[in-house]
């Protein structure tokens, strides 16, 4: 089962707080970025969290989840969290910040 747009939507919204987001399509599902860093996955209509201590630190207590089947764990985030707009924008900005930039992609030879 794939994830609806208005979820990916709703979960953009109640962490716009947090700096740019956006949401691009990955393998049917989607990733989720904060300023340019990818932090969380949407799949099957769930948010996961890539862990950092500093998440872990901001949950308290986590509940860890495969995103997929084969992945690693991440922090599965239930619909009671997405509801709260300011704590939902902290987790991912703590997230974010506790993430290296993405390396620059190399120019394409021609």
């Amino acid at each position: 089962m794939s994830s609806q747009q208005k979820t990916v939507d709703y979960i953009l919204e109640q962490s716009a707080a947090a700096g740019s987001m956006t949401a691009k399509k990955m393998f049917g599902e989607y990733g989720l970025y904060c300023d340019g860093k990818v932090m969380a996955f949407i799949a099957n209509d769930q948010l996961f969290i890539k862990p950092t201590e500093a998440g872990r630190a901001y949950l308290g207590e986590v509940t860890e989840a495969e995103a997929y089947p084969g992945s690693k764990l991440y922090f599965l985030i239930d619909g009671e969290g997405w509801d709260d707009a300011e704590w939902l924008a902290g987790l991912v900005r703590v997230t974010a910040d506790a993430l290296p930039m993405p390396k620059p992609k190399k120019a394409k030879a021609k």
